[in-house]
């Protein structure tokens, strides 16, 4: 039995009963009470007769369809009856109106139409627990690219603002607590196309509750969470999240790359960017004493990786007792040039306006303009609606903690071997990363690649499947000839290969494939099609390795035998 049915029946069994039994007693009684007909003999209603003229006098309707005229012990009896289902009807009436308004009610009705909606979605989807900034984007860039998803939060205003945006796609969504496992289930959590769960709630308790319940509930699902402090982050390691992301602490390590390898950073910066915009070479920080304004989670991940980089910083706290700078720190906001001065601002090479308020991370960034032209901004936003400020002041580096933690994730979701392939990035030297940014530049141009995978099998890549064998080989040079000339190589390159667990960085153009090898590309927008097109048809890959054309269908290779059996004879 549905929550909906066990709710209306407990809660309506009283005004029910007590209908059947006054419709009862009254239709009784007009059986049992005798008249008299036109000709002054005895009679008595059957029970159809009483049946319906009890219904049209109880609803008010009133017919008035006799056979004959009520004597005076049925007249009695009528106004009894239309006192008691009159009263009995204001009374059930009464307890429909507050069971329509029952709260109760109206979410099991929700949770009724949203598990309908997550079993009918028959295609993979995520679960998104937390409707905020970051979801939002997330789930807009998810729906641009045809991926379904499931929302769960337990503010109504942001159900509504998702429910009247606009969408390619329907999403169902839910106002519930998502650490609930009743929740998680309802979400589809144990269905067949879940395909993980994504933890984006403002409270790093819910969602280190939302990452204990998925892996007690479901074991296998990926889980990806958001954490914004390190003893969050590693109770959530304890037990054995899949992804965690800090944002405070992604971007300290982002600060810190760029200053221990500029060309590591701009490797990172343009295979993480959105595809087909313009490649500009990002601002490089220097070394030396940075002044850091905010304590708070932000400005002590930032302060740990220049620490560790061998940076001196001078902090600026408007609350010690809570933040607990180091000593030495100077209590204030930063927004006052008095401030700024006794932090050394004429000495820093850079400053880092990192509160939780944007229109002070704005006035920190302006005031230290005034007094060091020569230093490099970086700025926290904390609000997307502010982007537009914060661009137009001339910052640097922007961390804006909702646009860090979904471009990572979509990053996890679409292309999970980029992450692999750029952690193994930052195990080599400057100058490999530089000549891979070269390398990265000679293919792309000047515009952001497009970064994808496809894995060797019979279902992806049917083409490249059948000619993994014996005396048949397919290379990574076969999968990126052009087309149009088949001498030439697409612009795009391969950036690595996983095969039985072993990780082949940048192979070189001879690099013979295997069956479920799987494989990291890097190109210019629009080459996708093309590699797709040749994994796929047998006819392309054979042309591109031969350049022989071979006809497809039977009708074209008949005409096609004919004109070579014509041209042997002549």
């Amino acid at each position: 039995m549905t929550k909906v049915r066990s709710l209306v029946l407990r809660r309506m069994r009283v005004p029910l009963l007590i209908l059947i039994t006054t419709y009862s007693i009254s239709i009784l009684g007009f059986v049992l009470i005798p008249g008299i007909d036109e000709n002054g003999q005895r009679w008595n209603m059957n029970f159809l007769d009483a049946i319906y003229f009890v219904s049209y006098m109880a609803t008010t309707i009133g017919f008035g369809e006799l056979p004959y005229a009520f004597n005076a012990a049925q007249r009695i009896w009528t106004i009894i009856a239309i006192y008691l289902t009159v009263i009995s009807w204001l009374y059930a009436i009464g307890a429909i109106l507050s069971l329509v308004q029952n709260k109760h009610l109206k979410r099991a009705i929700e949770e009724g139409r949203f598990k309908r909606s997550v079993e009918r979605l028959g295609e993979s989807f995520y679960i998104i627990c937390g409707y905020g900034e970051t979801a939002s984007l997330l789930v807009h860039s998810l729906d641009s690219r045809r991926i379904r998803t499931v929302v769960i939060d337990s503010d109504t205003d942001r159900i509504d603002d998702l429910t009247l945006s606009v969408m390619r796609q329907d999403v169902p969504t839910l106002e519930a607590d998502a650490s609930e496992g009743e929740t998680l289930d309802i979400a589809g959590l144990h269905n067949r196309w879940c395909q993980g769960v994504i933890a984006l709630t403002d409270s790093d308790h819910v969602n280190l509750k939302i990452a204990i319940t998925c892996r007690l509930l479901e074991p296998d699902i990926e889980v990806i969470c958001r954490a914004e402090s390190t003893d969050t982050e590693a109770n959530m390691k304890s037990f054995n999240t899949d992804h965690i992301i800090n944002p405070f602490d992604r971007f300290g390590a982002a600060l810190a790359m760029a200053l221990h390898s500029p060309s590591m950073y701009i490797v990172h910066q343009w295979l993480t960017g959105i595809p087909g915009t313009h490649l500009s070479d990002p601002a490089i920080p220097s070394h030396g004493m940075w002044v850091l304004c905010g304590y708070g989670r932000f400005g002590k991940a930032v302060h740990r990786f220049l620490t560790f980089e061998g940076d001196t910083t001078r902090i600026i706290e408007a609350d010690h007792e809570n933040t607990r700078p180091p000593e030495g720190s100077i209590k204030g906001r930063g927004t006052e040039a008095v401030t700024l001065r006794r932090a050394g601002i004429n000495d820093a090479v850079g400053i880092v306006a990192g509160t939780d308020n944007d229109t002070n991370n704005l006035s920190i960034i302006f005031t230290a303009k005034e007094q060091n032209e020569e230093l490099f901004l970086v700025a926290r936003q904390n609000k997307r609606s502010n982007e537009a400020l914060f661009r137009e002041a001339g910052v640097d580096i922007i961390m804006e903690r909702s646009d860090i933690i979904a471009h990572e994730i979509l990053a996890l979701i679409l292309t999970p071997m980029l992450s692999e392939f750029l952690a193994e990035v930052r195990h080599h030297g400057n100058d490999w990363t530089c000549e891979l940014a070269s390398r990265l530049i000679a293919v792309v141009g000047d515009t952001t690649p497009d970064t994808w995978t496809i894995t060797v099998n019979e279902n992806e890549t049917p083409a490249v499947s059948e000619r993994t064998g014996p005396n048949r080989t397919v290379t990574t040079r076969d999968l990126l000839v052009d087309h149009s000339n088949i001498k030439e190589k697409l612009p795009g390159m391969v950036l690595m290969i996983k095969r039985n667990g072993e990780k082949y960085i940048l192979p070189k153009d001879n690099f013979i494939l295997e069956n479920n090898d799987q494989i990291l590309f890097c190109a210019r927008e629009g080459v996708h099609r093309y590699v797709e097109w040749t994994t796929s048809n047998r006819n392309v890959l054979r042309y591109v390795q031969t350049g022989i054309v071979t006809p497809d269908g039977s009708v074209w290779r008949w005409l096609h035998q004919r004109q070579q059996a014509r041209q042997k004879t002549v």
